[in-house]
């Protein structure tokens, strides 16, 4: 097992002929194991206490009144929402019903409807994503827009990539604080989109959500506490998203059009799993095991411990490598590969 992330270099030729099998060897394996059966029991609770969640932080800034308490419960709101969105990312997985029609329906209700993020905008690049993780020219998540991933993207980044991109591990936690206002503006602008399927219902949904979020804070604070109240739950609204994200591929192998990987080897070779026991399990969403979520995207979440295991000693195997640390080291990677992309605008190159 290595001890670092692999990088371009290091990455180990694929097998020519084939190289598909091992895949299949290892979804046997898998399904043996029953770990692609939904869990009906376990969503069940989950959405329940989301819900409760959800509902008893509205009913919290109510009761708590004209106070600033209220921006300690707009940081417990920011992890309800976080919550909501990883509901959703199972539900478009298909992780929760193996029918498309009541996946979608209750993937807008907790994406447009109570997180305020279109569903159909973030699904279609999400599929893109795990059809190319971390692909220089395919994987929407690492475009150049603002941050550059590789030292490619550096060397031919302009304008406002290429200022940031010079202390961009700087400057990663401030553009986080964004990130939750960021999905709202790309919900609203890909109505326009001719990929989104529902417009119109995505629209209705993201209004009902915005008209009702506001119309509750402005109703139950006076107007300065009320923005202040949107300003910390947004803020760390995008914290906790990017924090959750972020160690799942960032500073993992990035893929160039030349190379040439089978399906398993590009999913695990670019996906990074993150240790930690149950506390971690929740706060991520079972997100942090990455490499089997990859593999396997509609598995439900509590099958994902297991799969683990089985996929680790299959890796073992065929010798593939197979990268898992924890989660402040995830971070520190993170950083340390993000001030390395950079350098190349800092030396003017």
């Amino acid at each position: 097992m290595p001890t670092q992330p692999l990088t371009m270099t290091e990455a180990p030729a694929p097998k020519a002929a084939g190289a598909g099998s091992d895949f299949a060897q290892l979804s046997r394996r898998i399904a043996d194991e029953g770990l692609l059966d939904r869990r009906p029991g376990y969503y069940a609770a989950r959405m329940a206490l989301v819900l409760a969640a959800f509902l008893g932080g509205w009913c919290a800034l109510f009761a708590l009144g004209d106070t600033w308490w209220q921006l300690g419960l707009a940081a417990a709101m920011s992890v309800v929402f976080t919550q909501v969105a990883l509901l959703s990312h199972d539900l478009a997985h298909r992780q929760v019903f193996s029918r498309r029609l009541p996946s979608e329906i209750g993937g807008r209700i907790a994406a447009n409807l109570l997180m305020g993020m279109s569903y159909g905008w973030w699904m279609n690049k999400h599929t893109r994503h795990h059809a190319n993780p971390n692909h220089e020219e395919r994987d929407p998540d690492v475009a150049p827009d603002l941050v550059v991933w590789s030292k490619r993207q550096a060397r031919q980044a302009s304008g406002i990539a290429r200022f940031i991109g010079r202390r961009q591990a700087y400057l990663f936690v401030p553009l986080l604080l964004l990130e939750g206002l960021n999905l709202s503006f790309n919900s609203f602008r890909a109505l326009r989109s001719p990929t989104m399927k529902r417009p119109v219902l995505e629209g209705t949904l993201l209004v009902v959500h915005f008209v009702a979020y506001f119309g509750l804070i402005f109703a139950a604070l006076p107007a300065g506490k009320a923005i202040a109240f949107f300003a910390v739950h947004q803020a760390l609204l995008g914290v906790y998203l990017g924090s959750v994200f972020a160690p799942n591929h960032k500073g993992m192998l990035m893929v160039t059009p030349e190379m040439k990987l089978d399906f398993l080897r590009r999913q695990v070779l670019t996906s990074r799993n993150v240790r930690g026991g149950v506390v971690v399990d929740s706060v991520m969403g079972g997100l942090n095991y990455q490499v089997e979520h990859h593999l396997f995207p509609s598995m439900p979440t509590p099958a994902l411990g297991r799969a683990a295991r089985i996929t680790r000693e299959f890796c073992a195997e065929k010798d593939i490598p197979y990268y898992e640390t924890g989660l402040l080291r995830s971070y520190r990677e993170i950083f340390t590969h993000l001030h390395r992309t950079g350098e190349p605008i800092r030396s003017g190159g």
